[in-house]
């Protein structure tokens, strides 16, 4: 669901904004352990698979916070 808020920036404008941090957030601290599991030559497979599963989430939210965010942008040019 998109939201379609005016330069008010009421409730559910602060809370969309509020939940794509938290989106954006998460994906940073899931990167950041990522990171050493793909770094490490020794990871287990079933390790590896997880951690690309979550990045992929991860990624998915991201993507969805950056569309919407082109989509607010362009509606207010």
């Amino acid at each position: 669901c998109y939201l379609v808020a005016d330069s008010g920036g009421g409730y559910l404008s602060r809370l969309a904004d509020d939940v794509e941090a938290v989106l954006l957030a998460t994906g940073a601290d899931v990167l950041d352990l990522a990171r050493p599991l793909l770094d490490d030559p020794a990871s287990p497979p079933a390790e590896l698979r997880f951690a690309g599963r979550r990045l992929a989430e991860c990624l998915t939210d991201a993507l969805r916070v950056a569309e919407s965010r082109g989509v607010r942008l362009s509606g207010a040019e």
